[in-house]
């Protein structure tokens, strides 16, 4: 016997459509979600009145879509406003596009409504009796107050664990390709197997996903990777075709083989990233810049065999990601966090050859907002080529050199003197000369933190004042370039000789 626990305001609603005279029903994922005993995210509610009968038994609502959904407004400013989506019986017409149907016809059946559906399990609606004293207010309602409205098998389906069309696959998915996705993502979300028929079907039809829009499909993609195991999904999608549509940049590494230090294709590699960050719980960035960490390597390899390298990787793995991510239209903060993670994943990490102006160096690049971000990334990186799930010595004390690292200056700002003590102590006026002497205290700082004091600046500061701007200038730009060719030509070194790329 089941036991649903559904809020009042769901079953306020429908019962005030009752009330009037209407049939409603929920209807979908929520309907699928109760019946597997979780609790829904979103409550979808069906109903034979048409937009302006619901707009009239209800106060506050908005329609202003194509499709016959009014959204209705419960509660009170308040009381927390909620809103709740009603959709009239539909039948809709041919998908000339292949993403929408060239128009919506609202019907007085509900088995019309279902049968239009994806997806069996998706295609079951329940009627909930909802007698007018509210005696089952704030109480579980038991199996013998619903009626369960089952046309296609969905139950079973739910109960076996299977994704399979409503009717005939084929038609379902030439009506919208997004369905291709979506049961792929079903499959994610819930663990299930795709039954025989429809998996044909799609890998017959993948190519229709060339038609979805970018942020549909990006909706999809985002529920995919968030879900608790979707290393079998991005396998899958890449067998039947898939992902070469959506993402050809990502499928480049498969079967794409690396040198002796890694065990893992490209592809496989990427994915195992991503299964770590996944097993964390970490949010959507940390998962992006996992699964794409490595996604430049196709495009630089060198060589085949043990000895094969990737050089410069990670700069243009962070290209290939910005436009993915643009092409799918992700905000700027979630795409700048991704580019940046990605471009710096590659720190040389040996914390006993490695120095702590270098660390300090690596958080200026990223940024101390993204720091313990990148080390996320990096940890799903190690993990993801075989190393035991237990975070490595050589990362945890890497860690506490950052820990260490971000209590000494990491840029002019975090110096103990600031522009105006140098026009002060120098007589200097506001000017790019003022610049450039904190790029050189900087500089040395950088290389020595316990230099970071008033008495030696103070002192640099007064010997520096003394030369004029072309000499200024041309110290501060061989300073930087000494420090960084230096620390460029000690990584190359140690990349090289311990196949580090």
């Amino acid at each position: 016997m089941f036991s649903f626990k559904i809020p009042n305001e769901i079953l306020e609603t429908l019962q005030k459509l009752q009330d009037n005279g209407f049939e409603a029903y929920l209807v979908g994922g929520c309907v699928r979600d109760l019946l597997t005993e979780k609790n829904p995210k979103d409550w979808d509610i069906t109903t034979n009145a048409k937009p302006d009968q619901i707009q009239t038994v209800f106060k506050k609502t908005v329609y202003e879509n194509n499709f016959g959904t009014v959204v209705v407004f419960t509660g009170s400013e308040e009381n927390s406003l909620k809103t709740i989506e009603i959709t009239p019986f539909r039948l809709e017409a041919k998908y000339s596009d292949k993403r929408h149907p060239d128009e919506v016809l609202f019907s007085e059946k509900l088995e019309d409504d279902l049968e239009r559906r994806d997806f069996t399990i998706n295609a079951m609606a329940l009627k909930i009796p909802y007698p007018s004293d509210n005696n089952l207010k704030n109480e579980n309602l038991k199996s013998q107050n619903y009626e369960l409205i089952d046309l296609f098998e969905g139950q079973e389906d739910l109960k076996n664990k299977i994704i399979k069309t409503v009717g005939n696959p084929s038609e379902r998915f030439s009506e919208d390709a997004l369905r291709i996705l979506r049961a792929v993502r079903f499959m994610a979300e819930l663990e299930f197997k795709i039954e025989e028929k429809t998996e044909k079907a799609m890998k017959d039809l993948s190519y229709l996903m060339e038609n979805v829009s970018e942020e549909r499909t990006r909706d999809e993609f985002i529920k995919i990777i968030m879900s608790q195991k979707p290393d079998k999904t991005l396998y899958k999608m890449q067998a039947l075709g898939i992902l070469k549509i959506i993402l050809p940049e990502f499928e480049l590494g498969f079967k794409v083989t690396q040198n002796k230090h890694h065990i893992y294709t490209v592809f496989d590699h990427n994915i195992n990233a991503l299964m770590h960050a996944a097993e964390k719980n970490w949010p959507l960035h940390i998962r992006l810049a996992s699964l794409f960490h490595d996604i430049g390597k196709p495009n630089v390899k060198q060589g085949e065999g043990p000895d094969s390298t990737f050089y410069n990787h990670e700069t243009v793995g962070a290209k290939i990601a910005g436009k993915i991510l643009k092409r799918f239209k992700f905000s700027r903060k979630v795409s700048e966090k991704v580019i940046k993670l990605i471009r710096w994943h590659l720190f040389f990490s040996d914390t006993e050859k490695i120095t702590l102006s270098a660390v300090r160096r690596i958080i200026r690049n990223v940024g101390e907002e993204n720091i313990w971000d990148l080390m996320k990334v990096r940890f799903s990186d190690r993990v993801g080529m075989g190393r035991p799930k237990a975070e490595p010595y050589r990362l945890r004390k890497y860690e506490s050199m950052i820990e260490e690292a971000l209590r000494q200056p990491l840029s002019v700002k975090m110096l103990v003197v600031k522009g105006d003590d140098i026009m002060r102590l120098s007589g200097i006026p506001q000017s790019p000369k003022v610049g450039f002497i904190l790029n050189i205290l900087l500089e040395d700082v950088l290389d020595d933190a316990d230099l970071n004091n008033t008495e030696y600046l103070e002192k640099k500061i007064r010997e520096l004042s003394k030369l004029n701007d072309g000499e200024l200038q041309d110290i501060a730009k061989k300073a930087k370039a000494k420090n960084s060719h230096l620390e460029e030509l000690k990584i190359r070194e140690i990349r090289k000789k311990y196949y580090v790329e």
